[in-house]
């Protein structure tokens, strides 16, 4: 479509709106731009909007959500940021926006990001252990202090090292804290002071500033140095809340360089209050070491006169004389007991002589004999008499008694069932009859009916 028009043909806004987004968007590549985050919004949708602005402009900015989610970092307002853009131009609206296809912090949010990589490598690789770390020296002989020597850093470890404990002497291990060179320098400078071997403890030190002046002490080859070297290393870089890499690197980290200074230098003031009663102890512990000597002395003389020979002689003769009478005493008693003993076994001797076992045991035999009749003869008794009860208990439920009374049992032939009533026969029925003495067959020739009681 032609950028010019000669005529006064008018277009429509659609059109113009076109023409806009395709100048736009195929003219112009990808670029990167750097700008403050405002206006940011994270609907549902995922999609990041915002706007990206500077001290004097701004321009709508849309970061898709397929790739915000590979962000490692959070956006928020303020956040200066660089952006890969590209351009475009919403044609419903007329609205020029960026198209955000990648965002990185910017500034100090990019030295953030190495910070952190940084600090997880050493980490991984246990340079920040607290098992590495080396205790400090209670009382330095040398202290090295590595830092500019134009600082203010410098100043203060010096006026608190005077104030503290000024008879230790200290050395000065120059180097720049902040450029290019200096993370090199610095390493250098620590392992040219372990070289040479005359401080027991460096102070590593410098002001406060920005993140970006601080970062000499950020870089790994400057940890690494610190690892390395054998001499125990106090960090007090910046001010209280700047933390580098070296302060976990260091074996002990102060959070300034005056604080580092505190911890190396014992309180001079504490310590000759400390020679003061070490001295009075001393003294003490010296006198009471004598009274004790002085009383062994006097108990050794005392037993020196109690191990006199003549002493010893009396002592001993003494000891014999106690030791005969326990003897004689000790005879006297085993003589008794043996008497007793033997005494006892005459006793128990008699009582198990054969004669007196003979006769118990004949004594115990004619009981046990007498016994044994008079259980057999009473047993006898006991069932005669058991017998002579069953016998008339027996007798007395013979059927043979109740036919000896006049009764009969009747059967019908060829059949053991009682017969007990006429309903039970019928007429030429042949009856077998059994009487106390005898048996008799018959017929029936007549039945009769029973005759009726007083109950029916």
């Amino acid at each position: 479509m032609s950028l010019i028009t000669e005529d006064r043909t008018p277009l429509s806004i659609s059109q113009l709106n076109t023409m806009v987004k395709e100048l736009l968007e195929n003219n112009l590549p990808p670029l990167w731009v750097e700008g403050e985050i405002s206006n940011f919004a994270k609907p549902a949708s995922g999609h990041m909007y915002f706007s990206l602005k500077d001290s004097n402009c701004q321009v709508r900015s849309v970061m898709f959500r397929n790739r915000n989610m590979l962000l490692d970092f959070k956006p928020e307002n303020g956040s200066q940021v660089l952006a890969k853009v590209k351009i475009g131009f919403y044609e419903a609206r007329g609205e020029f926006q960026l198209i955000v296809e990648r965002l990185e912090e910017a500034g100090d949010g990019q030295l953030q990001q190495q910070f952190e990589r940084l600090k997880k490598k050493l980490a991984a690789e246990g340079l920040f252990d607290s098992e590495h770390k080396q205790e400090l020296p209670a009382l330095p002989h040398h202290i090295g202090v590595i830092t500019s020597p134009t600082g203010a850093a410098i100043r203060d470890v010096l006026s608190v090292l005077k104030r503290r404990f000024p008879a230790i002497p200290v050395t000065l291990y120059p180097v720049p804290v902040q450029g290019d060179r200096a993370a090199a320098l610095i390493a250098e400078m620590i392992r040219k002071a372990e070289r040479h071997d005359q401080c027991d403890v460096l102070l590593l030190v410098r002001g406060g500033g920005s993140l970006e002046d601080l970062w000499a002490f950020n870089e790994e080859v400057v940890s690494r140095a610190i690892f390395d070297c054998r001499i125990p290393i106090v960090s007090g870089v910046g001010h209280e809340v700047d933390i580098t890499i070296a302060d976990f690197a260091a074996d002990v980290r102060a959070a300034t360089p005056s604080a580092a200074a505190e911890l190396v230098a014992p309180d001079q003031f504490s310590y000759l209050q400390s020679y003061d009663y070490y001295s009075l102890r001393l003294q003490q512990l010296m006198t009471e070491q004598l009274a004790q000597h002085k009383q062994t002395l006097n108990w050794l003389h005392t037993r020196l006169k109690q191990q006199h020979p003549q002493n010893q002689l009396a002592q001993f003769e003494s000891q014999r004389r106690n030791l005969s009478k326990r003897l004689l005493s000790h005879w006297k008693n085993q003589i008794f007991v043996k008497k007793s003993a033997l005494a006892f076994r005459l006793f128990q001797l008699q009582q198990h002589s054969p004669q007196r076992l003979r006769l118990s045991r004949q004594q115990q035999l004619d009981r046990l004999i007498r016994r044994l009749k008079q259980s057999a003869f009473d047993l006898h008794q006991s069932r005669q008499q058991q017998l002579a009860s069953h016998a008339r208990t027996l007798n007395a439920l013979s059927p043979l008694q109740t036919l000896g009374r006049g009764y009969a049992i009747v059967n019908k032939e060829h059949s053991t069932d009682n017969i007990t009533s006429s309903r039970q026969l019928n007429i030429d029925d042949i009856l077998k009859i059994r009487l106390h003495s005898g048996s008799v067959r018959s017929k029936v020739i007549e039945l009769l009916a029973e005759p009726k009681t007083d109950n029916s």
